[in-house]
């Protein structure tokens, strides 16, 4: 007998109808170390790290961006993000990445076999034609590389065994420095394919480009992705002055919210006189989104307050934190006279200091105008969770919100529950209003829940903005939980 028949579907219609992937907030709790040792070339620009191990895998434990990243992972509980990006402070050569070699392609064998290597390769425009290379005595494939380099003259040749694939760099650098994927000469036995340094190998060419301004390059970053939060810099020469201003600037006004961190060792942060120091540059420029730290004996402490802020989960409970009183493991704490810390506290800096009950703690824990890094830190957070939350109510809804009463309150309860979570992880906490108020809110009211979230009703909207499809203004009061950051206690003594 056949199965076939009607189909069920016309007594039953069952349609299952996915629900779209809502968008993710941010990642508040990820550092960019921006250096110029080179491991990572211009097109790749920034790579991605979640532990120290896997840094020093990629650079050597001398470079600077190694250094800084280690402070960053040195905190305890430990950060999970850090990303490490390449700013080419000079003129940089032109590269060629060979492919990956398999285990079965980097025998040695598969070139001392070799006596007779040739391939052409385009350098600078030129295409160079390489023969009679002998490799029948190299032992390892660094001799591989070498016996190459040896006849090319305008480049070298490298096996980077951390990765598995043979690197060929010009001399020349700058914008005209250019290499191309090897090809085979035609002749001998064909080093272009021994090495998987053709262009349907899988290997890339980065050609050179100018030097480019420490700007330029956190210009660069910035557009390249929103998943770094905060930025640092760890070079071999550390930036100028007016480099640091420039960037600070950059990061305050720039549309993606983000935090930038300068360490200084000029001695100058310590004299109260003293008006060139970057800390008093930018504290008079009053930038909120820049904090500077004084350390005598690193380069990169910065890193390390990083390292600790960005271990906040805002999704936890009783989570937030303040800088300062935190500890800077492997940053040696300055041991300051009351006048030289009176002076970096009135420069807005920060400091890893010494007391005299043998503790060391971050001292201040602001930015560069006087707001505190956790404020600035916490509430980044909850517009990027309020927005988040508003822009995913309105692009899952199957239907629509209505541009009514009881469509507004949805987006408020939305709103809400941003901000109850601001309250669960402890940036926001009941407190009395000061400022000026609006709706049912009044100066000198007691939030009671740490906040109060306001909207007009529909029938006060213009035309204008019903005809646009506009939500009112919603408007939301919040009472920071703030921190204890000093005490003063009277003992009164009687006989």
């Amino acid at each position: 007998m056949s199965n076939l028949g009607l189909p069920v579907s016309n007594i039953v219609n069952v349609q299952v109808q996915m629900a779209p992937v809502a968008a993710q907030t941010r990642n508040f709790g990820s550092l960019l170390i921006v250096g110029d040792s080179g491991v990572i070339d211009t097109a790749e620009r920034m790579r991605l790290y979640n532990s120290i191990g896997a840094v020093a895998s990629d650079f050597s434990t001398t470079t600077p961006e190694y250094q800084a990243a280690a402070l960053y992972f040195g905190q305890s509980p430990q950060p999970s993000t850090l990303y490490i990006g390449s700013w080419a402070r000079t003129a940089t050569s032109a590269v060629l990445h060979g492919d990956i070699l398999s285990p079965a392609q980097q025998a040695i064998s598969n070139f001392t076999s070799i006596t007779a290597g040739a391939l052409n390769i385009s350098i600078g425009g030129s295409v160079q034609t390489i023969t009679a290379v002998n490799l029948s005595a190299v032992t390892n494939l660094n001799g591989v590389a070498s016996a190459l380099t040896a006849k090319l003259g305008s480049s070298a040749c490298i096996w980077n065994a951390a990765i598995g694939r043979f690197e060929i760099t010009t001399l020349a650098t700058g914008a005209t420095a250019t290499i191309a994927f090897a090809t085979s000469a035609g002749t001998g036995t064909d080093l272009a394919t021994a090495m998987q340094l053709r262009s349907t190998d899988g290997g890339s060419v980065v050609n050179g480009i100018a030097a480019e301004t420490l700007l330029s390059a956190v210009s660069t970053f910035d557009n390249l992705s929103n998943n770094w939060y905060g930025i640092t810099i760890a070079s071999s020469v550390l930036p100028a002055s007016a480099d640091y201003v420039a960037v600070a600037g950059y990061i305050e006004s720039d549309a993606s919210s983000r935090i930038f961190g300068i360490t200084t060792q000029d001695t100058g942060v310590l004299n109260a006189a003293g008006i060139t120091d970057i800390a008093y540059q930018l504290s008079q420029l009053g930038y909120k989104r820049t904090f500077v730290q004084y350390s005598s004996s690193s380069p990169y402490a910065a890193a390390s307050i990083f390292g600790r802020a960005f271990t906040v989960d805002f999704n936890g409970s009783n989570t937030t934190l303040t800088i300062m009183f935190k500890q800077e493991p492997s940053v040696a704490p300055e041991y300051l006279t009351a006048s030289q810390a009176a002076a970096i506290t009135a420069k807005k800096c920060n400091v890893f200091v010494e007391y005299n009950n043998q503790t060391a703690i971050i001292q201040n824990g602001v930015m560069t105008n006087g707001y505190f890094f956790d404020e600035i830190h916490g509430t980044d957070w909850l517009q990027n969770s309020v927005q988040t939350a508003v822009y995913n109510l309105l692009y899952s809804s199957t239907t629509k919100i209505p541009q009514t009463d009881a469509g507004v309150n949805i987006i408020l309860s939305t709103v809400t529950k941003s901000i109850d979570q601001a309250v669960v992880n402890g940036l926001v906490a009941p407190g009395v209003w000061d400022a000026a108020g609006f709706g049912a809110l009044n100066q000198g009211d007691t939030l009671s829940k740490g906040y109060y979230v306001y909207a007009a009703p529909v029938a006060s909207q213009s035309s204008a903005d019903r005809a646009a499809r506009k939500a009112p203004v919603i408007q939301a009061a919040i009472k920071l939980a703030g921190a204890v950051h000093s005490a003063s206690v009277i003992i009164n003594v009687n006989r």
